[in-house]
């Protein structure tokens, strides 16, 4: 379930996670001392504030001639097949096409979906599932065992960039039309909190012509495709049929994207849009005060990081990785730039997930070996490891957003020990097929992001272990001793305490050792006109908007 996002991770969130949003530096390039800050943040805001109570309509009939548009803050990669698509802002759309064999609720736990109730499990490696008569995808086929098993064990054998997440199923078959048998190669702690999560396609109608199935999607959600154009929008058309309850109001949703902040922005302050994903640190206090409009929160999985190329260049040397890390402070710069927007982060496990996984995780302990904001100590270990004063390491990064300003800030405190850097900030499509390269003359380093959910599992394999390198990292780091066999030992477990252990080592291998640099987890944030009512923000990036589920059913009033 993880996508990076332009976070994360191509929720991937590609994270956002973590969403991309256009925004200069905000606060002086000066001394970095942990104070307040001057930036444009607001760093007293608690995300909690920005959550709302239901609200019903008074005219359902009314409410069901809802129109709704949504500008996303990034390009899309337009995959709308659940198999295929690894970029949060696609699945955003594809979540109100297909429905789930169980879903997320608004505290990260899974719910049965078509699933009719939780599985059986046998042994810990097998696990049998009901799922419910009758539904139908909108071609008229009914949903059966078999388009489960497909969608379980497709990303793994088509080799999608979705393969890791299904990678421990070593079998999925349907006992009859409503009964199905997952076996895993091992067991598998993340299973029953995550990978049930599967997103369920019609088999027959996807493999008849998977290429037209990824930008025509046939699914059992609550929308369906109405019209598409490449680049542009995306239109969804209320499926009148729906087989689940409460039925949407909103009769039509059109996406598009809108990566400059400050269109976006002004689209919704004017009127002439109704939500925009993602409310920009720099124009969070304009929108606030706005009259018309309200800001919907909530925290997020998601993990943004810098990482260190540890395959070529300079950065392979972890003193150098060090350096980087003293010459400029996370925390600081979290403060200023994004202030309401996110927490800073100080180990790959968002504290969400931390919280709502149970974990437990030593996390003041972690603070404590953050890197602190040192530029002598950063000059100091680039001089004895002999970098060279021309040394300008390239920082590739999403453009616009907070994380290129972020790659600009570490080129201009780089540049105050002497010396600097090519900051280049990307199209995602650009740099997902950059940053995977290993190759120095690309980046020595890049800015990314990931969501997940509430196990480790999401963050750690895909992001450390070794069998991906090149598919969701491209920091190629070897590890010291028994760092990849910890991780795959972790995801191999079912005991959780021998988990938990298990990934405190690696985070603090990671933490002294620096391939990535925790950064910040950004919260989930929309702005809506007022007339958008009964809008909540969930803590998965692409399940917004979510639109219709058990605590909400979103429609425009008037």
């Amino acid at each position: 379930m993880g996508y990076q996002s332009p976070t994360s991770t191509r929720r991937r969130v590609l994270a956002a996670g973590g969403a991309v949003s256009a925004a200069a530096i905000a606060g002086c390039i000066g001394q970095e001392d942990g104070g307040d800050g001057d930036g444009d943040g607001n760093a007293t805001a608690n995300i909690s504030d920005y959550q709302y109570d239901r609200e019903e309509p008074d005219d359902e009939e009314a409410a069901r001639s809802s129109s709704l548009e949504f500008l996303q803050p990034a390009e899309r990669d337009e995959d709308f097949d659940p198999v295929v698509s690894f970029d949060s802002y696609s699945m955003q759309v594809a979540n109100l096409v297909f429905d789930g064999l169980y879903e997320w609720d608004d505290e990260m736990t899974l719910e049965p979906k078509i699933a009719d109730g939780m599985p059986e499990e046998q042994d810990g490696t097998t696990y049998v599932f009901q799922i419910q008569e009758g539904i139908q995808f909108h071609n008229g086929d009914e949903v059966t065992a078999s388009d489960v098993a497909h969608s379980f064990t497709a990303p793994v054998e088509e080799e999608t960039q979705n393969a890791a997440t299904y990678a421990m199923i070593e079998s999925a078959e349907a006992i009859d039309d409503y009964q199905l048998e997952v076996s895993l190669e091992h067991e598998y702690g993340p299973f029953t909190m995550m990978t049930m999560g599967v997103n369920v396609v019609p088999e027959d109608a996807r493999t008849e012509d998977r290429e037209a199935f990824n930008t025509d999607p046939i699914g059992s959600g609550p929308f369906q495709f109405a019209d598409f154009q490449p680049g542009e929008y995306v239109e969804l058309q209320r499926w009148d049929d729906y087989w689940d309850d409460p039925q949407p109001y909103v009769e039509t949703i059109r996406f598009e994207a809108a990566p400059d902040d400050a269109n976006r922005v002004a689209q919704v302050l004017a009127g002439d849009t109704d939500v925009i994903d993602t409310v920009p640190a720099t124009e969070w206090d304009e929108v606030e005060s706005e009259d018309g409009v309200r800001i919907h929160g909530s925290r997020s999985p998601s993990y943004m990081y810098l990482a260190f190329n540890c395959n070529e260049g300079q950065t392979t040397d972890p003193d150098v990785r060090r350096a980087v890390a003293h010459s400029f402070s996370m925390q600081q710069f979290v403060e200023d730039h994004l202030g309401a927007a996110a927490d800073a982060l100080v180990s790959p496990i968002p504290e969400l997930t931390n919280e709502e996984g149970g974990w437990e995780f030593p996390t003041d302990e972690w603070a404590d070996q953050m890197p602190e904001y040192d530029p002598d100590q950063a000059e100091q270990l680039l001089n004895d490891a002999g970098v060279p004063n021309d040394w300008e390491p390239r920082i590739i990064a999403p453009e616009g957003g907070p994380r290129e300003a972020l790659a600009e800030r570490i080129g201009s405190r780089l540049n105050e020990v002497g010396y600097g850097a090519d900051v280049q900030g990307m199209s995602f499509a650009t740099l997902v097929d950059t940053y995977v390269t290993g190759n120095a003359d690309d980046y020595e380093m890049y800015l990314l992001g990931w969501t997940g959910g509430p196990d480790p599992d999401v963050y750690y394999y895909n992001l450390f272990h070794e069998s991906q390198e090149g598919v969701g990292q491209g920091h190629f780091y070897g590890g010291q001793g028994d760092f990849h066999d910890n991780i795959l030992a972790a995801r191999e477990s079912a005991d959780k305490e021998e988990r938990r252990e298990l990934y405190v080592s690696v985070t603090e291998e990671v933490l002294e050792y620096l391939p990535v640099l925790p950064a910040y987890s950004e919260h989930n944030t929309m702005a809506a006109r007022e007339s958008v009512k009964d809008l909540h923000a969930h803590p998965e990036v692409s399940y917004n908007p979510r639109i219709v589920s058990e605590y909400q059913n979103t429609w425009i009033d008037g």
